[in-house]
Parts: structure tokens; sequence; C-alpha cells
């Protein structure tokens, strides 16, 4: 049941992104990209046992990557990186005194949506 609501607000955030991207507003595009795969981490932790709820972004991160892709090698290594550099562009895009770029958010964007559609198959199946 956490796994689902966690999932289905991961989903919302893409398309909220996907919303903020289309209309030019970059910050919060990465933002909200960023937010869809740290549920989508949080959904696929307590798919397999692990609870997520209250957990810190970084712990989210951490047993992601410790539990989930090098332990249990469900997902590909390359999803380490995306959560901590999906990280950084939402800290930018939120505290540093400069906008993102629509380029930034394509790739944030396009990283989140990988990240979503993987656990989402994964998690359901």
């Amino acid at each position: 049941m956490v796994n689902t609501i966690f999932l289905a607000k991961a989903k919302r955030n893409i398309q909220a992104a996907q919303l903020l991207f289309d209309h030019a507003m970059y910050d919060e595009s990465a933002n909200r990209a960023y937010y869809a795969a740290l549920q989508a981490a949080s959904s696929a932790l307590s798919k397999v046992g692990i609870q997520a709820e209250g957990m810190s972004h970084e712990a989210v991160q951490s047993a992601f990557s410790r539990e989930l892709i090098h332990r249990r090698k469900i997902y590909p290594g390359r999803f380490k990186s995306y959560l901590s550099e999906l990280l950084l562009t939402r800290n930018t895009a939120d505290y540093k005194p400069r906008f993102t770029s629509r380029n930034a958010a394509a790739q944030q964007l396009q990283k989140a949506k990988e990240f979503f559609e993987s656990v989402e198959k994964e998690t359901t199946q």
C-alpha cells in the first residue's frame, strides 16, 4: 500500500514537472522532477520491505543504492548517480541566485522519467 502511494505521488510529480517545463518554468520543473525520483525510490524501497517513510533524502538515496542497485541488483548502476545529480540540480534551482536553463531542466526531466518508468515497471509486476 505504501509503495503504491509513493508511486502515485511520483507519477503526479512527473506530470507536474512536464507541465512546468512546457510553460518554461525550468526551476520549478527541476524541483518536481527530483521529487518524482525521490518518491519513486521510496516506492521501490517500500516494495521490498524497507520503510522509507520519514527517511532523509540522503538516507533514501543511500538505501536505494545499497539495497536495490548493489545488493539485490534490481536497478542499473547509473541510477545511483541519477539521484544525486537530480538533487544537485534541484538544490541549484531552489537555492542559487540563477535560473535553471532549458537544457538542464530537460535533462532533469528525462532522468526522472527514466527512473520513474523503471521503478513503475519493477514495482507493478
